[in-house]
């Protein structure tokens, strides 16, 4: 603490050792670590990872907060971060290794239903996806606020294992920004993150796609893909 009551200052260089070093010892305890690494200015680069940070940064209630976390991403502090089904785990090198916890609920299943259907409709729609493009017809859809496929305030939970009395430290700031970092080279983590199972996700869009052919066709089909189809067709 420096005379004037307020904490010394220190370089952004030793900031960035000081996370190194902290790096290094995770790594020995855990080899799956994964920390994220920003090339260059621009936090995301693809529609996937721009389009999440773009959703949290177009509300209030993180409008003014959130950018706190930029600094901290860009710097290479987020040692850590793992994303599951409804969660996102992240550790974070500030003044000490701080633990983030952020809850996602699940996306409901009218909207669910509607994304399926819609996406369904073309096979090379689905393609895109999995390779992580985005057909630019389903913006609106993906995009709406409340209604969309990106999770609103109400709809994410945090949790930080810093001092900070702020739901949206800058700790919790700094992981949000990193999974539109990792949306860049993963976008399929994200409908993992909503709760929509990708394999199930793409098997009745073939399937319906394949009842259609069939029955243009004039004939009767009662097969099903399976998950061995699918992972053949898109590598999933």
């Amino acid at each position: 603490m420096g005379w004037n009551g307020y904490s010394d200052y220190t370089p952004v260089a030793t900031k960035k050792e000081k996370a190194r070093k902290q790096l290094i010892k995770l790594q020995k305890k855990d080899p799956g670590v994964t920390p994220i690494v920003i090339e260059g200015r621009k936090i995301a680069k693809t529609w996937w990872g721009i389009s999440w940070c773009k959703n949290l940064e177009s509300y209030a209630d993180y409008s003014n907060r959130i950018g706190r976390g930029g600094t901290y991403i860009r710097n290479g502090f987020v040692l850590d971060l793992r994303v599951e089904q409804g969660l996102i785990r992240g550790k974070v090198c500030g003044s000490s290794l701080y633990d983030v916890t952020i809850k996602i609920d699940p996306l409901n299943e009218k909207a669910k239903a509607e994304i399926i259907n819609a996406v369904g409709r073309r096979i090379e729609s689905i393609e895109s996806l999995t390779n992580g493009a985005f057909p630019e017809e389903f913006q609106e859809l993906f995009l709406r606020q409340g209604k969309g496929l990106f999770p609103t305030p109400r709809e994410i939970h945090l949790d930080c294992s810093c001092p900070d009395w702020a739901d949206m430290c800058k700790h919790v700031a700094a992981v949000l920004y990193g999974v539109g970092a990792r949306l860049d080279t993963d976008p399929l983590i994200f409908f993992k993150l909503r709760g929509i199972d990708v394999n199930e996700f793409i098997k009745k869009s073939l399937d319906e796609k394949l009842k259609n052919m069939m029955r243009n066709a004039g004939k009767k089909t009662d097969r099903v893909l399976d998950n061995a189809d699918i992972g053949e067709l898109f590598g999933v």
